[in-house]
């Protein structure tokens, strides 16, 4: 957790970018996501520095070469913890003229692997800050930042991205971090899973896994095969905006991965068809609308919903993607419950009876507030391809923790937050913050909530009930209300009432007149 000083560093930082001319946000968290990536580059050549001279041997790696770069400026002067040090207008040209070409021209060959999804992503880098000042002011707040520790290197980056969430028009980039991590929590990431999101943005459901990952199995990365599983081949990401591509990239290095595989893909495109069964575990928010090149979607997926809707063609690519086994969390909107159009009617089909649906979680209306106001749902289900769904489990979410409004305020303390909070919650606490509730009873699906009533927040409804209902996954088609038993007067009663007031009130007038005679 970072520190309220470290925020209003941030804060001061990203105001002086506004003033200084960067008005996108995106344009913003990528300058100094560049910045972020040149000294991790210092601090990496640092330990290999460090470790040749324990061993007194040459270095293994270098990351910064030996001699002048092409315009005759020694590479040793282009290291964050050298020209962090220099005159802002030095520092100006040293970035400009030669960090960034270092970035985009040799950084492949520098990093030993020029197939690197850093490296790749850096090829487009360009240098925007429009200053000297604003450069050193960027310089020496992220200088005083304590990097060393990856949780706060981590949390300085979902800070930031919290930041294009409030910008406005861009903070559909991002789903909110405690939605993200109810949703990994429910699906348990294992070591040995292959996880992807197909519409990635930054990042922010992959980094999720990790710290799951490692808070759960802390001892994963002193095994070398995990290890190596774990920094090359367990998380894979597609974006197709470039800029998202490269803030993605930053904010997993930032998160201690080394190298995961995050790409630039248009996933529901043709010729993308070819990754059928090669993941076990799908975490995603995909895009609700858009525009569609129908012509150009991929084949396979129009075989299994013949619709123009990218929500409904991206639950198809899930199951495309997934191997037989493996498990999805998403998110999707209302209308893919209930929607009746025989797309709409047909998934739903599927995921039942086809597939095992193993749970429909309504989220409240202003969980994507202030950018969005859809109502959504998370959809739980495992792909079998042989059926498997006996009971559906419904949960009515109606507190996050947050206010619903546009200011997204916080109801409780900071660590009574977020779906497993270091402190257990009172009973009033829960009416502000449903998601701890939700893991536990997720982990009773299959016993004590088959017994609960549908008048209570979550219950379980048969297969059979649902197909019996067209396959509609509303959960307010199957929530029952409590309707409170009124008791009814008598009109001769009501009557004797009425004319005992009105006997009252005259009386009350003939006292008041006799006090005014």
């Amino acid at each position: 957790m970072i520190t309220g000083e470290i925020k209003n560093q941030i804060d001061s930082i990203w105001n002086s970018f506004w003033s200084g001319g960067i008005s996108n946000p995106l344009e913003v968290i990528e300058q100094i996501t560049y910045l972020l990536f040149i000294r991790r580059l210092d601090e990496l050549h640092t330990l290999e520095e460090n470790k040749a001279n324990r061993l007194k041997k040459p270095m293994d790696r270098r990351i910064f070469p030996e001699g002048n770069d092409p315009k005759g400026r020694s590479y040793e002067d282009l290291r964050w913890s050298r020209f962090k040090h220099a005159a802002p207008e030095e520092m100006f040209t040293v970035i400009g003229e030669h960090v960034f070409p270092f970035l985009r021209e040799d950084l492949a060959r520098q990093l030993g692997n020029g197939d690197s999804t850093y490296a790749l992503h850096m090829k487009d880098a360009r240098f925007t800050i429009p200053t000297p000042a604003l450069l050193a002011k960027a310089v020496d707040m992220l200088d005083q930042v304590p990097m060393e520790d990856r949780d706060t290197k981590g949390d300085i980056y979902e800070y930031m991205l919290a930041k294009i969430a409030s910008a406005g028009q861009n903070g559909q980039f991002r789903t909110p971090r405690h939605i993200i991590r109810l949703m990994v929590e429910l699906t348990a990431p294992q070591p040995g899973d292959i996880i992807c999101d197909p519409a990635c943005g930054t990042a922010g459901f992959l980094v999720a896994a990790g710290e799951y990952l490692r808070e759960h199995y802390p001892n994963l990365l002193h095994d070398p095969v995990m290890s190596k599983h774990f920094h090359n081949h367990l998380f894979h990401g597609f974006d197709f905006d470039n800029t998202m591509l490269r803030i993605a990239s930053m904010n997993m290095l930032l998160h201690g991965v080394e190298s995961p595989d995050i790409r630039y893909r248009d996933s529901l495109a043709e010729e993308h068809a070819g990754d059928e069964e090669t993941y076990t575990l799908v975490l995603a928010n995909p895009p609700f609308a858009g525009s569609l090149d129908y012509e150009n979607t991929a084949k396979d997926l129009l075989q299994i919903v013949k619709t123009k809707k990218t929500e409904l063609l991206f639950i198809a690519l899930f199951l495309r993607l997934l191997k037989s086994g493996g498990r999805a969390a998403v998110i999707v909107p209302d209308g893919v419950l209930f929607g009746s159009s025989k797309a709409h009617k047909e998934l739903r089909r599927t995921l039942v009876e086809d597939q095992k649906l193993e749970a429909v979680i309504k989220l409240p209306n202003g969980v994507f507030k202030p950018y969005s106001g859809v109502s959504t749902a998370i959809l739980v289900f495992t792909k079998t391809n042989s059926g498997g769904t006996e009971h559906v489990w419904f949960y009515d979410v109606y507190a996050d923790g947050w206010s619903l409004d546009d200011k997204r305020t916080p109801l409780l303390d900071e660590g009574k937050l977020g779906p497993a909070p270091g402190i257990g919650l009172t009973k009033e606490e829960h009416l502000n913050n449903n998601l701890p509730d939700i893991l536990t009873r997720w982990d009773q699906r299959d016993t004590s909530e088959r017994e609960r009533s549908r008048t209570c927040p979550s219950f379980c409804v048969p297969k059979e009930d649902i197909a019996a209902q067209g396959y509609d996954l509303s959960l307010n088609r199957y929530k029952e209300v409590v309707h409170e038993e009124i008791e009814h007067r008598s009109p001769k009663e009501i009557l004797a009432d009425l004319w005992r007031l009105e006997d009252e009130i005259q009386q009350g007038m003939k006292e008041l007149e006799g006090m005014l005679q």
